[in-house]
């Protein structure tokens, strides 16, 4: 069974940075392409940047390129997502997932940017 379990979210002032982290097992973690998405409040789901399997590769939503970084280590089975120079429109519960378009299986980290 896919597991994959967020974290290292929180309340952040403008301006301010997070790690989030997200830890996968259940699956062979180093041959598949990965994605951060995020859900706002009353809106659906927004693909945030993906990481091919090699982490050679990635891409970002045009909201989030030059202040977001994805990375991930496959030793670890872990996918990473920095977060920098964050906004209030970045306030979301944010996924790591193997496919965008559907529900993510995992419980989200809650980002909140306020000040």
């Amino acid at each position: 069974e896919v597991q994959l379990v967020e974290s290292g979210g929180g309340l952040v002032q403008p301006g301010g940075s997070l790690r989030l982290s997200c830890a996968a097992s259940g699956f062979t973690f180093s041959r598949y392409t990965l994605h951060w998405v995020r859900q706002a409040p009353g809106m659906g789901l927004e693909w945030v940047s993906g990481i091919n399997s090699g982490g050679t590769i990635d891409n970002y939503h045009d909201s989030v390129k030059g202040r977001f970084t994805i990375s991930r280590d496959n030793a670890k089975n872990t996918l990473y997502l920095q977060l920098n120079s964050l906004k209030t429109e970045d306030t979301a519960m944010y996924y790591c997932t193997l496919d965008p378009s559907k529900r993510p299986p995992g419980q989200g980290t809650q980002v909140t940017v306020s000040s």
